[in-house]
């Protein structure tokens, strides 16, 4: 079998709808696009101007949601290619960095580094429906889900020297039927691939990954 690969450049983030892959890179503001299974280019770029360093990116409902660092993102729909900037959360009276994007079932949960916290937005009208407060040792975020079973599972680097080295998943706090959990990882930084597996282990008591010891409490 021959496996064929392409440099584009530093790819930020990619997602899959139907037989396409969409790319973004580090810099330029275009979407690329390829062949999910081949891997090879469909000679069609997306220009969106206006956007500067684009950060992730997700699809639902035929829309691609695209993380502009770092307080915009814009929805581009796959059929028409046409582009909005369709949120910002740049304030004078608050921060909060878009840093990385997951979809839900119409819920968009965009997490922030700075300051480490999540939001959940609508995609149907843009509407914030809740946001999430984190610990300040919590200070580098990488990614977050919303599991199907309603808790949001939170990928995180070292934090205070209380947590370093340490490998767990803890229970933060309950407030109505909202559950977080929080990864403290070390010694493996493909935060997206430990949290697609963590979706499919919702209903597992305890599961060793690696060195990474999974504990729901």
């Amino acid at each position: 079998m021959c496996v064929m690969s392409y440099v584009v450049d530093y790819v930020h983030g990619v997602t899959v709808l139907d037989d396409i892959m969409y790319v973004v890179c580090g810099g330029p503001s275009t979407i690329h696009l390829y062949n999910k299974d081949t891997y090879s280019p469909l000679g069609v770029v997306i220009k969106v101007d206006g956007m500067k360093r684009p950060h992730d990116i997700v699809v639902s409902d035929r829309q691609l949601y695209i993380a502009d660092y770092k307080y915009y993102i814009w929805r581009v729909s796959v059929d028409d290619h046409s582009y909005v900037k369709w949120l910002s959360t740049k304030s004078t009276t608050d921060t909060f960095y878009v840093h990385t994007l997951s979809v839900t079932s119409q819920r968009l949960l965009v997490t922030s580094k700075r300051p480490p916290s999540l939001r959940q937005y609508n995609t149907t009208d843009g509407q914030l429906l809740r946001v999430v407060e984190l610990p300040g040792y919590m200070e580098k975020l990488h990614h977050s889900v919303e599991t199907t079973r309603g808790t949001f599972v939170i990928g995180h680097g070292h934090g205070s020297p209380r947590l370093l080295w340490q490998d767990t998943v803890r229970e933060l706090f309950r407030f109505r039927r909202l559950l977080v959990i929080l990864i403290t990882y070390s010694y493996f930084d493909n935060t997206k691939c430990i949290i697609s597996l963590l979706q499919k282990l919702s209903n597992c008591k305890i599961v060793y990954f690696f060195n990474l010891k999974l504990r729901y409490l």
